[in-house]
């Protein structure tokens, strides 16, 4: 594998201005992509064991995954407990009776059984098939959500995916190996290159607050910048009845750039950056370092669980992030 991917060329002698967000897709068109280029099939099967290293799956008393009760309170058919009503809870499940002895409007909460839904929103903005160390983030991406779909098979979790493409219907939701392998080969797919039709991250977010029911987990695989298309209120009326968790993928050369020209090529195109330039420093930083900065101090605050993965960092080490207490869910 090489070290560096083909758009970096050393003989490029062109100085343009850095007026925008660079190129950042690899010239590959030519040839078929090398090993950390875009992931393969075989790749993601073999995760498996290195998801279920890091998590153990869930077991009845005896040792045998099924439906049983979970500690998360969703949508479910038993009667759990009351709280005080929030903008947004669904008006049938208001307890009328607590709500005339306090005078305050109270909703009901229900045990939600063991088998819930998993749904992976998989951003695929350009520039996320990129990468100088190790893989490419779109590669990175594809591991990540595979690792996250074997640990949903292992909890007895149904399995769904989707992109921001209004042309390509979301995966049917579905159970055990064949749930996952369906998410894998989707994973293939939508980072091998940058599918046509992408409608971006604000998209697949509407998308998928339309098919998950309350007590969902959703895991967003997406680049910084994405973020910046999506509403900030999106985000807390997802958290206050999902599990949520965030993970951005970023490259060592993105949030850390040497001070010195940096010779770029994408397809015919090359552009000589100047990263010793204190302006074009600063609009590089602006275009990759602040939206992670800013989605990691921001997100938190609207119950959003967030991590960034960088393309030279093992896939699994977001997976702590899944242990953390899941939240109550009206």
């Amino acid at each position: 594998m090489r070290s560096t991917p083909s758009w970096i060329n050393p003989g490029a002698t062109q100085s343009p201005v850095l007026t925008g967000k660079p190129v950042t897709q690899g010239a590959t068109s030519a040839r078929e992509p090398t090993e950390g280029m875009a992931p393969s099939l075989q790749e993601l099967v073999a995760l498996r064991s290195v998801a279920l290293g890091r998590r153990r799956a869930w077991h009845g008393r005896h040792g045998v995954t099924g439906q049983a009760l979970s500690p998360l309170r969703g949508r479910g058919m038993e009667y759990a407990e009351s709280r005080e009503y929030i903008p947004g809870d669904d008006a049938r499940h208001i307890d009328w009776r607590l709500t005339a002895r306090s005078g305050r409007p109270h909703t009901k909460l229900f045990q939600a059984e063991r088998e819930r839904m998993t749904v992976l929103v998989a951003d695929t903005a350009p520039a996320l098939y990129f990468g100088t160390r190790v893989r490419f983030k779109s590669v990175q991406a594809a591991r990540t959500g595979a690792m996250a779909a074997w640990v949903a098979v292992a909890e007895g979790d149904r399995l769904c995916a989707l992109r921001g493409s209004s042309r390509e219907a979301p995966l049917a939701p579905a159970a055990g190996a064949r749930g996952a392998l369906r998410v894998l080969d989707a994973l293939v797919r939508w980072y091998r290159e940058p599918p046509a039709n992408d409608e971006g991250l604000g998209a697949a977010l509407d998308r998928a607050r339309r098919i998950v029911r309350p007590g969902s987990r959703l895991i967003v695989l997406a680049d910084p910048a994405s973020l910046i298309e999506v509403p900030a209120e999106r985000w807390p009326a997802l958290s206050q009845h999902h599990e949520v968790i965030v993970l951005l993928f970023t490259d060592p050369l993105e949030l850390r750039p040497p001070a010195k020209q940096l010779p770029m090529q994408s397809g015919d195109s090359r552009l000589d950056l100047d990263l010793a330039s204190p302006a074009q420093r600063k609009q590089w930083m602006a275009t990759f370092s602040e939206p992670l900065r800013a989605a990691m101090a921001t997100l938190p605050l609207r119950g959003v669980r967030v991590q960034a993965v960088s393309t030279d960092e093992p896939g699994d080490a977001w997976l702590p992030l899944l242990g953390r207490p899941r939240p109550l869910v009206a």
